[in-house]
């Protein structure tokens, strides 16, 4: 039967979606050897977010965690990154901006890059993708997946063509960033896909907010899928993406081929499992399905900082009111699709309605940008009455007819003359002290400590002889084997 190949997403899409991007590097180390020697194709590491909060958050060095992960996993896996296309941050992207973004993961040991885009607007898509093979690196074209009455299979269908003509993409991806997914639904799409493809790969990349997310997979695969995308248990399920236990399993009962590790996958995820344990941080757990998440699509990763957003602002009890009208703004505003930056302009507008009490009465900068078509073209025509509002309600200093966006790394470095181009990046899409408090705190530690300070071996210990039950306690590794007590 057909070899089917695995990217691993377990230290870049599982833990944005349950552990809000907390991850470390050094919760990471101590299973890359056991990533290297998995039988992955790819593992994927870094997405636009993750440089935000490595920076913000961690105060490590997003491109010092490239470096070390990637000579890690030197001579197994690809590394993989995510390009967002024709908007960085909140903004529209200068392709300059977008260009030495892409050409610096590359030179830092990302050597796989899929490329996206939140309208499918293919002419912001072809340049990244294009750009990424002059790079060097393998260029992965992800067409991201809704579901409403614009995005038809035949709508998929015509942006695969596009892009087949504008590119020489190595691999073309659905990327189903909100879990809307359905076994009935990619009975279709898969083959409509493949048949325009031909020999390029098809991949598939699902969440499960639904429970749907392995049937997805084992639906897409049968039907001509090439690759899939999962993570490891700990971290898998709930509104992260498949279980690589339980998907493997269920393709080897039906005679597919993995080469997947099943050793090294329980190790990397019993370190997870300790990892959680240690810092609190939740475990994947399968969800029932649920129709509701049809209407407002919002992605795994957005749900988890909208939820902490809510409880920051008092307002946790709305927060089925502000779903509901996430599902009616998406409506109104021609069905974008709910993927960064996207889905944050509708959550955000959404709050704010509720708040007010009255729809529009506040409009972000970013939502009139989208109606007037800053970020590129739209999937629908806009409800009229609803433009109207967002055009009178934002605001006036944005002009009705967007201007051209102007390269902007010639002024930057003549700003930073004293910066190499990476942080020269980070400091245009992160404002603020961020990348001076990241600076200060030095190189990132190789060795895992918890978030109090407390290494994660003594806080093992710490709790082995808080117990007063034990007759022999026993101590393995790799390399020791420690046995106290009778």
């Amino acid at each position: 039967m057909k070899n089917i190949k695995v990217v691993d997403t377990t230290i870049r899409d599982a833990h944005q979606s349950l552990w809000a991007t907390r991850m470390t590097t050094p919760m990471m180390l101590p299973i890359i050897d056991q990533l290297k020697n998995a039988g992955y194709d790819t593992v994927d590491l870094m997405a636009m977010v993750h440089f935000d909060a490595c920076v913000r958050y961690l105060k490590e060095d997003p491109w010092e965690r490239i470096r070390i992960i990637s000579d890690r996993l030197k001579g197994g896996p690809k590394v993989g990154g995510w390009m967002r296309s024709g908007v960085f941050g909140f903004d529209r992207a200068p392709d300059d901006l977008r260009e030495q973004f892409i050409k610096k993961m590359v030179d830092n040991g990302v050597n796989r890059i899929a490329s996206f885009d939140g309208l499918l607007d293919i002419g912001n898509l072809y340049k990244s993708v294009n750009h990424t093979k002059r790079c060097g690196a393998e260029a992965v074209a992800a067409l991201v997946f809704s579901e409403s009455p614009v995005h038809t299979d035949e709508l998929y269908v015509q942006k695969t063509i596009e892009l087949l003509e504008e590119t020489d993409l190595d691999s073309l991806m659905i990327k189903d960033a909100g879990g809307l997914l359905t076994p009935e639904r990619v009975k279709a799409l898969v083959p409509a896909l493949k048949e325009v493809l031909g020999k390029i790969p098809l991949e598939l990349h699902t969440h499960c907010p639904t429970g749907l997310g392995p049937n997805v997979y084992i639906e897409g695969i049968k039907q001509g899928v090439d690759v899939i995308h999962t993570a490891v248990s700990a971290l898998a399920n709930d509104i992260s993406n498949p279980s690589i236990q339980n998907v493997s399993n269920n393709l080897r009962e039906l005679d597919y081929e993995l080469n997947i590790s099943e050793e090294c996958v329980n190790r990397i995820d019993n370190h997870f499992r300790e990892v959680a344990k240690i810092e609190g941080f939740p475990l994947g757990e399968l969800k029932e399905y649920n129709s509701f998440h049809y209407k407002h699509q919002i992605p795994g990763g957005m749900m988890t900082n909208m939820l902490y957003q809510l409880e920051q602002a008092g307002i946790s009890d709305k927060k089925e009111q502000v779903l509901e009208e996430i599902a009616i703004i998406r409506e109104e505003l021609a069905y974008p699709i709910m993927v960064t930056p996207y889905s944050q302009f509708i959550g955000t507008q959404a709050v704010l309605n509720v708040i007010h009490g009255e729809r529009y009465k506040v409009v972000p900068d970013e939502i009139k940008k989208y109606a007037l078509g800053y970020y590129g073209e739209l999937m629908g025509k806009i409800d009229n009455e609803i433009y109207e509002k967002i055009i009178e309600s934002g605001s006036k200093h944005i002009p009705m007819q967007p201007k051209s966006v102007k390269n902007v790394m010639p002024k930057l470095r003549q700003k930073y003359s004293e910066q190499s181009d990476e942080e020269i990046l980070l400091r245009y899409i992160i404002k603020g002290d961020y990348v001076d408090e990241m600076i200060k705190k030095g190189p990132i530690k190789h060795e895992y400590f918890n978030t109090d300070g407390t290494n994660s071996v003594e806080k093992m210990i710490q709790r082995i002889i808080s117990k007063t039950d034990f007759k022999v306690i026993k101590i393995s590794t790799d390399s020791i084997k420690l046995t106290l007590g009778a």
